[in-house]
């Protein structure tokens, strides 16, 4: 599954020579606007919620759709389930009730 999705979306691997603004100023090649891929809008959505900073979360939540931002963020939770999961050596459901605060199943 994750195979097809790297071949379909923009990863920050692919897309990190576009994702650089040039120094002094925003804005791409020839002054076009940055181009923000969903997970790097993601990364800095979730952070900012993170740190309740309501001003980086409305930015970021401006480089791309909706729905792509919601996408980012399953994408980064599951991520993060992961590999918190791994790391504890316990299963992902169990991790993810745990971050949620909730009972064991």
């Amino acid at each position: 599954m994750f195979s097809r999705l790297r071949t379909l979306l923009p990863f920050p691997a692919r897309t990190r020579r576009d994702a650089r603004a040039p120094e002094g100023g925003e804005g791409g090649p020839g002054g076009a606007p940055r181009r923000h891929n969903i997970f790097e809008a993601a990364a800095v959505h979730v952070a900012a919620c993170a740190e309740d900073d309501e001003d980086a979360m409305e930015e970021a939540a401006g480089w791309v759709s909706p729905e792509a931002l919601s996408f980012g963020v399953r994408e980064l939770a599951c991520r993060a389930v992961t590999a918190l999961a791994r790391e504890r050596d316990e299963p992902p459901e169990a991790v993810a009730r745990g971050l949620l605060g909730l009972p064991p199943a």
